[in-house]
C-alpha cells in the first residue's frame, strides 16, 4: 500500500515521500481500516517540522484523524472514525485504530465530514463545555473562525446558545464566519477586535475566548475578556507562546484554561465516547456540519499541508486515498 513517510524533519513539501510500505497487521485490540478520508490539521505540519509535543521516531506517517471502513473481524464493513496512532498515521491507504477508539459513523455522514468531526469538534466540545463551562446567553469570542478549529467552535458555540463573535483575516473569511452563524464577524486585518468586542458587549467583554492562535492574539484577548471570563488556550498557530501575567488575571478575576484534549486518553477515556455521542446528537439535529474547504487526492498531501501552514485554507482540508 502507499503511505506518506517523513525520513527527516523539515517543511512538508521538502520531507514528505509517497512510498510503498507493508500493509498494517491487526493485533489484539486493534482494527485494520481502509482509509476513506483523512482530515489535515496544523499539528501535521508541526510533526513534519519536529515541533509537535509528540515526536515519533523516523520514519513516520503524519495524519491524526481518519474515517474508514473496518476490513477484518466482527466489525468488518463498519464505517468508523478515529485517530491512528503514530508513527503510522492516516496519510496512508490503510491504518490501525484502537478498537475502543473506533467511533461509529452515521449512514448519512459523508467520509470527509466524518474524518473532520474527530479532533476539532471533540476539542471544541470539551473545551467549551467541560473546560470553559460555556453557558447559554454568554458571549464567546472565537479566533481564526474560518479555519477548521474556529469553524467548529462557532457552530458548537451557537448550538450551546451563546452569542458568538468571530475573527478572521479578510472579507472572504469574514463571510464564511457569518455563514457559519457568527453573530458578529471581525476582519482582524482591518479592524481592532478588542474595540469591537467591547462595543458589542457594552464594555463587558467576552465571557469565553477560544484561542488557537496565541501570541499577540492572546495578549489582546486579555484586554477584552469579561470579569470572571475564561480564556481557553487551544494552540499556538501564530507561532509564539504568549506569557500570562498573573497580576492581570487577578485584577479581572478571569481564568486561563488549558485545553489538551488528547490527554483524556490517559486520564478519562470515557470523555471521548461521551463527546462523540453528544456530537452525533448535534449532527442529527443539524446544529453542526463540518466545513470542508477542499477535498484533494492523497497525492496532494505536501501541497495541502503547505497551504494549511500558510493559512491559505478555509475549513478543513481532506485527502481522499
Amino acid at each position: 500500500m502507499r503511505a506518506w513517510q517523513v525520513h527527516e524533519l523539515g517543511e512538508p513539501q521538502d520531507v514528505l515521500r509517497l512510498e510503498d510500505v507493508p500493509e498494517p497487521q491487526a493485533h489484539a485490540g486493534m482494527l485494520r481500516v481502509t482509509v476513506d478520508a483523512v482530515a489535515l490539521n496544523f499539528p501535521d505540519v508541526l510533526l513534519c517540522r519536529g515541533m509537535y509535543q509528540e515526536k515519533p521516531e523516523l520514519p513516520f506517517t503524519p495524519g491524526l484523524e481518519v474515517c474508514g471502513t473496518v476490513l477484518d473481524g466482527p466489525r468488518a464493513g463498519e464505517r468508523v472514525l478515529g485517530g491512528p496512532g503514530l508513527p503510522r498515521g492516516g496519510l496512508a491507504e490503510q491504518v490501525l485504530i484502537p478498537e475502543t477508539g473506533a467511533h461509529p459513523v452515521p449512514d448519512d455522514m459523508p467520509a470527509s465530514k466524518a474524518a473532520s468531526l474527530y479532533i476539532t469538534y471533540q476539542t471544541g466540545y470539551v473545551g467549551l463545555h467541560r473546560r470553559a463551562q460555556l453557558k447559554e446567553g454568554e458571549t464567546l469570542l472565537v479566533h481564526a473562525g474560518a479555519g477548521g478549529v474556529g469553524s467548529a467552535a462557532i457552530q458548537l458555540g451557537k448550538a450551546a446558545g451563546a452569542r458568538v463573535i468571530a475573527t478572521a483575516g479578510g472579507p472572504d473569511k469574514v463571510k464564511v464566519c457569518e455563514e457559519l452563524g457568527a453573530d458578529v464577524a471581525v476582519d482582524y486585518s482591518s479592524e481592532d477586535f478588542v474595540a469591537v468586542v467591547k462595543d458589542v458587549t457594552a464594555g463587558r467583554g467576552a465571557d469565553v475566548v477560544y484561542d488557537s492562535v496565541g501570541g499577540d492574539v492572546f495578549d489582546r484577548s486579555r484586554r477584552c475578556i469579561a470579569f470572571e471570563g475564561r480564556l481557553v488556550v487551544v494552540g499556538f498557530a501564530g507561532g509564539r507562546i504568549a506569557d500570562a501575567p498573573t497580576n492581570h488575571a487577578l485584577v479581572k478575576n478571569y481564568s486561563i484554561v488549558g485545553l489538551h484534549w488528547g490527554l483524556y486518553r490517559h486520564y478519562e477515556p470515557q470523555v471521548f465516547h461521551d463527546t462523540h455521542a453528544a456530537l452525533l446528537d448535534l449532527w442529527a439535529r443539524r446544529q453542526i456540519d463540518p466545513l470542508i474547504g477542499a477535498e484533494l487526492p492523497l497525492e496532494d498531501a505536501p501541497a495541502a499541508l503547505t497551504r494549511l501552514s500558510d493559512r491559505g485554507t478555509i475549513g478543513k482540508v481532506v485527502l481522499l486515498p
